[in-house]
């Protein structure tokens, strides 16, 4: 779908209330898939509420996945309450097993626009679905949230006394709300303003007990990790949000939890059990990576160096600087026409793709390293991609500073500008957000510029390179690069990415954003990239008339502050060797 509604960040509000139930025509059609594992007890009661929904039944089919280790067995007809106008029934394939693989197979068989998962102990208020299927009918790629709260199981309730309430139409009055428990995510509705405020983090409150997402969204995500056994629903979340999704919770679509969830019963061992798993492939969890050297499953920035007529010893430089960096869980992805490299016989030093030759040779055994010979659409489902020209060398914490810097101020782009050739064209670095660029492609209509998209939803900002602490590689040999933040310069008053910037925009639901100027997703420079890079280009060479030069050595008064940090750094390991001496047992 083109020229989608435009919403910033996770703020849905510009959508505007939906329409209450009851008061409108719905028209897309929903498949609720329902993954069911020894669920003979709770799914006809989840089946029951589901034949009493307000949403059109013509609209609506049940896929039932039924993951059993053998076929469940049909309910007694005493016990057995009304049903869906269509349901079906379906195994998974043959060897696939837990909740994971039953939705994909629920998901591949299901016909309707959206795809509803719900668990098979729910009881489902007569609005549920409908709730739900409000949103999918403003905006395309939108995941819903539902309500629910916990409540005794059939050990406590009779299951006929839950099928005489959905039959008789009285959900609600089954349980009263005070003496249910509510999910952990409410509580982060209630701290978010339903999410709406959540910005990046929304994803993480996706629980798959109850949510609803178009069936196309689910495709282009790559649908659910069969893999994963535990903790599918929260990995499933963080690729719907780098695919450019928005986490809406409704509280009407509402719900009971018969009987308390495995979370809740086994907290300890449900992290232990997942935390491994989602570090491999979650980024956005920093918390789950502490490790200061490994890499992961997913990398949390991809960087992208184009070889195009570069010398091996410009590649070499940056590659070897990104790779050194503070940050060493990213990945490197060098861009080059690698096809055209034969094996036949040449020159070995007057072959004129040598240095394309160096270049892969260089790096046959880093893992870090990959070779592509285009540079793809976006890094889906890396976060970030940091494109770096050859033979700009960063530091070791620019990297990581600009991504943080990205998260602090939710850009979308940031654009350091890096120098001005005699032809006018501007060399520049660029961090893009994948989440950005995935629903700025989504929501382009004809003649849209995604930068401008990016700019509207997100913000983007340009900034001088030199402050961040890139250097020409050919200084990078014999001068230490500035930390990122701090320019190149004596001049008092200058400041790092909290004080003046260049030209800045920040994305917001209200209010106005600054002037912007920022290359287009295929890296070219529009109108507004080149005034955007040329007030960061003319800030930087202000900086060199009334401080330091790039081309000169390094000003004595870093190298004061470092002595200075080193003895502080001496008199408190001294004093701490003092406190435990005093403190240890005699």
């Amino acid at each position: 779908m083109t020229g989608a509604a435009r919403i910033p960040l996770n703020d849905y509000g510009v959508l505007g209330e939906p329409p209450a139930p009851g008061e409108w025509t719905p028209t897309l059609t929903v498949s609720v898939v329902i993954p069911a594992y020894r669920a003979e007890r709770t799914l006809p009661l989840t089946l029951a509420s589901l034949a009493r929904q307000t949403y059109p039944a013509h609209l609506m089919e049940v896929v039932v996945v039924d993951d059993g280790e053998r076929p469940m067995e049909p309910p007694p007809e005493s016990s057995a309450g009304p049903l869906p106008e269509r349901l079906r029934v379906i195994r998974p394939r043959g060897g696939a097993w837990g909740r994971a693989s039953a939705c994909a197979a629920g998901a591949e068989a299901a016909q309707g626009e959206v795809i509803l998962y719900l668990d098979a102990d729910l009881v489902l208020f007569p609005e549920h679905v409908e709730a739900q299927m409000r949103w999918h009918h403003l905006a395309d790629y939108l995941v819903v949230l539902g309500h629910l709260r916990f409540v005794p199981g059939l050990d406590e309730v009779p299951a006929s006394e839950v099928l005489a309430a959905v039959e008789a139409g009285a959900v609600p009055k089954l349980f009263a709300e005070q003496d249910a428990t509510p999910q952990w995510t409410e509580r982060r509705w209630d701290q978010t303003d339903d999410l709406r405020a959540a910005g990046f983090g929304a994803f993480s409150v996706m629980v798959g007990a109850t949510a609803s997402l178009p069936a196309r969204l689910l495709r282009a995500a790559g649908g659910l990790d069969a893999s994963l056994v535990l903790g599918e629903d929260t990995e499933l979340g963080y690729r719907l949000a780098q695919a450019g999704a928005v986490f809406v919770p409704d509280r009407l679509s509402r719900c009971w939890h018969l009987g308390r969830s495995t979370v809740m019963r086994r907290e300890p061992d449900v992290k232990r059990h997942n935390w491994p798993h989602l570090a491999e492939r979650v980024p956005s969890f920093r918390w789950l990576r502490r490790h200061p050297q490994r890499t992961y499953l997913v990398p949390y920035v991809e960087v992208v160096v184009e070889a195009g007529d570069a010398s091996f010893e410009e590649v070499r430089a940056t590659v070897d600087a990104v790779l050194a960096g503070r940050l060493p869980d990213v990945r490197v992805t060098v861009v080059g026409p690698w096809g055209r490299l034969g094996g036949g016989r040449r020159d070995p030093l007057g072959d004129p793709s040598l240095d394309l030759r160096l270049v892969l040779a260089c790096y046959q055994g880093e893992p870090r390293v990959r070779f592509r010979e285009a540079v793809p659409d976006d890094c889906f489902p890396v976060p970030f991609r940091f494109h770096c020209p050859p033979g700009w060398v960063p530091s070791r914490g620019t990297i990581g500073s600009v991504v943080k810097h990205a998260d602090r101020q939710r850009l979308g782009i940031v654009s350091l500008a890096l120098d001005e050739r005699e032809d006018g064209r501007v060399v520049y670095a660029r961090l893009e957000r994948t989440a950005a660029i995935r629903r700025a492609r989504h929501c382009a209509g004809p003649g849209d510029d995604l930068g401008d998209l990016v700019h509207e939803m997100y913000g983007t900002v340009w900034d001088a390179g030199d402050k961040w602490g890139f250097l020409p590689a050919a200084l990078a040999a014999t001068t230490a690069p500035p930390a990122p933040g701090r320019a190149w310069t004596d001049a008092p008053g200058e400041t790092g990415p909290r004080g003046e910037r260049g030209v800045r925009g920040k994305a917001g639901p209200r209010g106005e954003r600054g002037a912007r100027g920022e290359a287009g997703a295929t890296g070219e420079t529009g109108a507004r990239g080149k005034a955007g890079a040329a007030r960061a280009l003319r800030s930087r060479s202000s900086r060199r008339r009334g401080g330091l030069s790039l081309s000169g050595p390094r000003p004595l008064r870093r190298t004061a502050r470092l002595r200075h940090t080193a003895r502080l750094r001496r008199t408190a390991r001294r004093l701490r060797r003092r406190l435990r001496a005093l403190v240890r047992p005699a």
